[in-house]
């Protein structure tokens, strides 16, 4: 069985009052976490499921007398898929407030439903995780380092979906399977998008963008929207956990680039199903952006599983200079560069280590990663 990080921080918050609140992508092992961690839940534990149609009409207009007949002498309550419950903030500080002897679990693979509901209703009540797709770390742990460094190349193609790890001659098939029947359902629901297909040109635009500078005019002219409806649809993207944003660096110098932004995938396997190449490394000529997508998605797991809290960016000037990604924490400056080929040679751009005086300056390759993506200690 493959343990989850974030199990250990859970389990930490299982006898104090407040909510627990789980985030993530769907089919990336919320509902599977929960049943592992059960038996160490306090008995007995009931678990709901937004996604169906009972539950949800039972917990309309909830009240705390109707929510202590629900859930009986339960001490646990989960509530899988929270967000497709009408008014589930309230519900939650219901039980929270009154139900004071029973401890409750939301999970929820829609951040701008069930955050959007719950932080006000449950602001200083809760304790609020995200789930990511399997990272590195996990997979070292579960069967060691060397043998998963023998299988990187496998996962810059297919990813991390638990599904995808766990059934490895069918990843192709499960890939197109997820794209095609859970990465837009939330947004589709939520949002009711009259045009998915432009919806899917914006993505397979933004796939093959991994690791530039992405402009919305650009993308919205691939994708046949204007520029609001780009940006629209890419913070839903990122609230559905399938993007995430990075900014760039501008603070010192007249020629830096100072609106720009890059997007990344929060995981490989999704976006090579987007763009429907699954071929071996050897064979691609996108080898440097599924790289970088690789170290970008495994440092964002590995930042937020040890709650380590920094700044993050990239930096580039109009004359071509540039770092792929800078980290600042307590005013102090760490640079990476990303090379695949471990033998590549770098130069830090010495305008940019003049003017912002970096602690670190480090290049991050397929013979040194491991430091950068997961805790060596």
């Amino acid at each position: 069985m493959i343990t989850r990080i974030i199990n250990s921080k859970i389990l930490a918050r299982i006898t104090d009052r407040k909510a627990i609140i789980l985030l993530g992508p769907r089919q990336v092992g919320k509902s599977t976490l929960m049943e592992q961690l059960k038996s160490s839940f306090a008995q007995p534990v009931i678990i709901w499921n937004g996604d169906e149609a009972d539950i949800r009409d039972l917990l309309k207009n909830p009240t705390s007398t109707k929510l202590k007949a629900l859930i009986g002498n339960a001490k646990t309550l989960i509530i899988d898929e929270a967000q497709r419950i009408e008014d589930i903030g309230l519900t939650l500080k219901l039980i929270v407030d009154q139900l004071k002897e029973v401890k409750v679990i939301a999970t929820g693979s829609s951040a701008f439903e069930l955050a959007n509901k719950t932080n006000e209703s449950l602001t200083g009540r809760k304790w609020e995780y995200q789930l990511y797709p399997i990272s590195f770390e996990e997979m070292v742990e579960y069967h060691g380092l060397l043998n998963e460094k023998r299988l990187l190349q496998q996962r810059m193609v297919f990813g991390y979906y638990p599904e995808i790890v766990n059934y490895p001659s069918e990843e192709r098939l499960r890939l197109k399977q997820l794209v095609d029947s859970y990465l837009y359902k939330d947004i589709l629901i939520w949002e009711r998008i009259l045009k998915p297909e432009k919806l899917e040109k914006l993505l397979q635009a933004l796939a093959f963008q991994v690791g530039s500078e992405v402009s919305y005019h650009e993308l919205g002219q691939l994708a046949g929207l204007d520029n609001q409806t780009v940006e629209k649809y890419i913070t839903l993207l990122e609230k559905a956990f399938i993007i995430f944003r990075l900014s760039a660096l501008n603070r010192n110098l007249r020629n830096e680039l100072k609106k720009s932004r890059k997007i990344y995938f929060y995981d490989n396997g999704l976006r090579n199903a987007i763009i429907n190449n699954f071929n071996a490394i050897t064979l691609r000529d996108d080898v440097g952006a599924l790289w970088e997508n690789f170290l970008m998605s495994e440092r964002q797991k590995y930042l937020a599983y040890h709650d380590i809290d920094v700044l993050k960016y990239f930096w580039r000037t109009h004359t071509q200079q540039e770092i792929d990604y800078i980290e600042e924490k307590n005013g102090e400056i760490d640079a990476y560069e990303f090379k695949w080929n471990s033998k590549a040679k770098v130069k830090f751009s010495n305008a940019f280590t003049e003017a912002y005086q970096p602690k670190t300056k480090m290049v991050i390759h397929s013979e040194n990663f491991e430091e950068f993506v997961m805790n060596l200690d």
